[in-house]
């Protein structure tokens, strides 16, 4: 007997829980892709993306992942031979590092670990150490959703103000725009990345590049561009198709479409209140639990964690366990320990992560919990008492 059956509930970081509104915006038949309504409906589609990014600039749209996206961002700003600094917290810059590697770029690594945020000294010291200023781009993930930690962009910014240095300030946010707070004009970013898979609430294939005059400018003399990953002719289309390359990707876009239509009828900042919310009851449950038995949430200081997902460290084999338990018996899907080796290294099986992005609510986080505690109660697994009340008062206080 399980009790899995019913509707299940995917608590992964990406793909999010997609909203049924989005879903029956893209159960139709294919549309013109010639004109008429969808070429009216996209050139509305550019104008909410930027809202979502609190950017007047510059956003072009790739029918790929967020891999593509980092591809696209290397080379629209960057010539073989120049040099990035790579500031990493986690397993997801070291990524776009090995992207760039590939391309031609030279790529100095600042690792901070996978339970601390971004050192804003040590990056001041990498900066200093550039007498030549050769970097070309400091990358930096926001929040790289292998560790959950959060990191600060608007000091990354002043840091290279504080230097003088001309770098690019390029940032991977595919886990969390539209869920954490996030400002690409206010904090100075020259480009960002992000997917639809996650805050913006859209089965995975789309994914986007933002940019600013200076990475325009870059894009001048970038000898990596070739003719498909060109952001210019899919940010200042003369036709229809160059937004996307060839032909257009007309459900993504539907669902897309009633997405951001969910996040402006809800308020972008009410979407960033609502996520630290629940957050913060998820938290409350894990501490609890924390105070007995093996459950530690990966970062410890709570202004650094992120809003949109919390990576757990329980102890191998329990992640392992736990996940498989709540997937056959309960209906829930937890995240694995991604950043781990593979599943041949014993750290694999002790941990596991769990999303509340995009569109999450009360119930969902909480029943989520719920069936957490469940799993370490069937499996034995030592924890903490009082989780599931401490997560309610948070959500009952609001």
């Amino acid at each position: 007997m399980s009790l899995a059956h019913g509707r299940p509930h995917l608590a992964i970081p990406g793909p999010s829980v997609m909203p049924d509104r989005v879903l029956q915006a893209m159960h139709r038949p294919a549309p013109n892709i010639y004109e008429g309504e969808l070429v009216e409906m996209v050139e509305g589609i550019v104008p909410d993306l930027k809202a979502v990014a609190r950017t007047g600039h510059q956003v072009a749209m790739y029918i790929a992942n967020g891999h593509g996206a980092w591809e696209a961002a290397l080379a629209n700003t960057h010539s073989r031979g120049q040099k990035a600094l790579v500031l990493a917290t986690g397993r997801f810059a070291h990524g776009w590092s090995e992207m760039a590697r590939r391309m031609g770029i030279e790529c100095e690594i600042v690792d901070f670990g996978k339970s601390s945020d971004v050192d804003m000294a040590r990056v001041a010291e990498a900066l200093a150490a550039d007498t030549e200023q050769a970097f070309n781009s400091v990358l930096v993930v926001q929040v790289d959703t292998s560790t959950s930690v959060k990191n600060d962009i608007a000091g990354v910014r002043d840091a290279l103000d504080a230097a003088g240095h001309p770098a690019l300030l390029m940032v991977d946010c595919i886990a969390c725009l539209a869920c954490d707070r996030f400002d690409m004009d206010g904090w100075g970013v020259d480009v960002m990345v992000t997917g639809c898979q996650k805050g913006l609430m859209t089965p995975p294939g789309l994914s986007f590049v933002y940019f600013n005059d200076r990475a325009e400018a870059a894009r001048d003399r970038a000898d990596c561009v070739t003719s498909y990953w060109d952001w210019r002719p899919r940010a200042y289309p003369d036709d229809f198709y160059q937004y996307f390359g060839g032909t257009a990707p007309t459900h993504h876009l539907y669902g897309l479409r009633a997405a951001l239509d969910m996040i402006a009828e809800e308020g972008l900042e009410q979407v960033w209140a609502r996520h630290e919310v629940l957050a913060r009851a998820v938290w409350a449950a894990f501490d609890a639990w924390g105070v007995e038995g093996p459950v530690a949430m990966n970062i410890a200081d709570p202004a650094k964690r992120s809003v949109a997902v919390t990576s757990v460290r329980i102890g191998a084999p329990h992640g392992t366990a736990l996940r498989n338990w709540l997937s056959e018996t309960a209906g829930v899907t937890l995240g694995i320990g991604l950043g781990m080796a593979d599943s041949r290294d014993p750290a694999w099986h002790g941990f596991f992560r769990v999303a509340h992005m995009g569109h999450v609510n009360s119930h969902m986080v909480l029943g989520t919990l719920g069936a957490i505690e469940a799993g370490m109660t069937a499996l034995g697994i030592p924890h903490g008492k009082g989780a599931l009340e401490a997560a309610a008062v948070v959500c009952a206080v609001t």
